[in-house]
């Protein structure tokens, strides 16, 4: 336990403890990200191996996946015994198993499709990433494998919404210690982490820079803080923080930088744009948004510029051969965009193909998958957050108001294995905007300025 952190040892005590005294208590341990946790599993098995190295008893442990997450617990305990003057000692058995003598270690996948009955833990049974573990694969499959040996049972992970398997142990920890007073539950937010480790504050403070305070990872991953399933994707607060003082812009400046992002719509029948809003106010649109980068808001922890939104285009019910040659003209020669992401999802796939013939490497694909667009949503609100993104002063342009009633209308959900959608409900309205302000900030983070032939150091087309 030497090599362990005050808070680490505390948490180790009372497992070591509940597993010399046969007590059979169940923790949760909820620790920062990368504060940690997989190094106190990995010290806790080196020490039971060795402590029954004669003896035939398991550590059982199970991870959500077996590619990554298992093989990175087999791999660290392997390098911990081989710290501790194993090497040569200890070998592998089945592509799943670490022995020690009698004693073995076997990691199993929690995933749902994954065969594990059968086994029986008998010193330890520990659970990774406790938060994206099934509760029904846990409850039937992986919690009995103690239940002959009143084993000793150990929840470690980060806290996500409030209906995962680790919020729910969590909880019956907290009442339980109500009642009784033994502590179960351990919680080690990042500032618990970073007074003892100052290369951690730093990162863990530039992360809160970079994502803000409030943003769904931070809050769940450091701060330890649970959200709830669903709710308004933007709050008043960031609304405010996206509202910027610059004018809207009708041309472009020669000497700034400019990105977009393109929302696509299906097409509908002939009529006019204005017509067909009044027919059908929520009716789906293609949406371009025109970002100007601002170099000066780079700093050494936000790395990537900052954008001015400057300009929307939107077309409601226009065919979309009609809309080619407006759209080449509008991005290369009206604002000479760098940058373009497109919305290549379904019928979007011809038009991004042909902008991409029309205009070169300038044009990213945007595929909405879940995940995809989950991480779509988590960078919008890094950008937002970290004042990064601003939407020029307001007008009287149908446009505008568009814009921020899409923003204040956006909805949220929160998905258990850690993915976000957001939208606006198609009962009141569309996201076009919304989907075209977030593609604009995926364009921005892939602008990166060419530098001169010889001379690395001099960006041109840099401001």
């Amino acid at each position: 336990m030497i090599h362990l952190r005050p808070y680490q040892r505390e948490i180790a005590r009372a497992i070591l403890d509940s597993v010399f005294s046969r007590k059979g208590l169940t923790f949760s341990v909820e620790i920062a990200r990368q504060g940690g946790k997989n190094e106190l599993s990995a010290q806790l098995e080196v020490l039971l191996l060795t402590l029954f190295i004669t003896e035939p008893q398991n550590i059982i442990k199970c991870s959500p996946t077996f590619k990554p997450q298992t093989i990175i617990s087999m791999t660290r305990l392997k390098d911990r015994l081989n710290d501790a003057g194993y090497a040569g000692f200890w070998t592998s058995e089945l592509g799943y198993t670490i022995r020690l003598g009698n004693a073995r270690a076997i990691f199993l996948s929690a995933d749902e499709s994954a065969n594990v009955v059968g086994n029986t833990a008998h010193l330890l049974l520990e659970i990774d990433e406790a938060q994206d573990v099934n509760k029904d694969k846990y409850s039937k499959e992986f919690k009995p494998m103690g239940a002959t040996t009143n084993v000793t049972t150990v929840h470690y992970g980060t806290t996500w919404d409030d209906t995962t398997l680790l919020e729910e142990v969590k909880q019956t920890n907290l009442e339980l210690e109500r009642k009784d007073g033994i502590r179960r539950h351990f919680r080690y937010a990042w500032e618990a982490v970073a007074e003892h480790n100052p290369d951690y504050r730093a990162y863990a403070e530039a992360e809160r820079q970079r994502l803000g305070e409030n943003h769904p990872i931070f809050l769940t991953q450091y701060r330890l803080l649970p959200i709830h399933g669903s709710g308004g994707f933007l709050s008043a607060q960031q609304r405010a923080q996206l509202q910027g003082i610059h004018s809207r812009k009708s041309h472009p400046d020669p000497a700034s930088v400019y990105v977009a992002g393109i929302d696509i719509a299906g097409e509908a029948e002939e009529t006019s744009d204005d017509l067909l809003r009044a027919i059908r106010p929520r009716h789906d649109s293609t949406v371009v948004t025109i970002g100007e980068l601002d170099f000066s808001a780079r700093s050494e922890i936000l790395k990537q510029p900052g954008i001015n939104i400057v300009e929307h285009y939107w077309w409601t019910g226009r065919k979309h051969h009609e809309l080619y040659p407006q759209l080449v003209d509008i991005l290369k020669n009206v604002w000479h965009c760098r940058r373009i992401v497109v919305d290549a999802t379904g019928i979007g796939e011809p038009v991004s193909s042909f902008l991409r013939q029309s205009l070169g490497t300038r044009v990213s694909p945007f595929t909405f998958t879940q995940q995809s667009k989950s991480e779509l949503g988590f960078n919008l609100l890094a950008a937002i957050n970290s004042g990064r993104v601003k939407m020029y002063r307001g007008d009287s342009s149908a446009e505008c108001q568009e814009f921020w009633f899409e923003m204040e209308k956006a909805k949220c959900h929160y998905r258990p294995n850690r993915t976000m959608s957001f939208y606006v409900d198609p009962s009141q309205g569309h996201d076009d905007f919304l989907m075209s302000l977030a593609l604009t900030v995926e364009a921005a983070s892939q602008y990166a300025p060419k530098t001169a032939k010889g001379s690395p150091a001099i960006a041109q087309h840099f401001p």
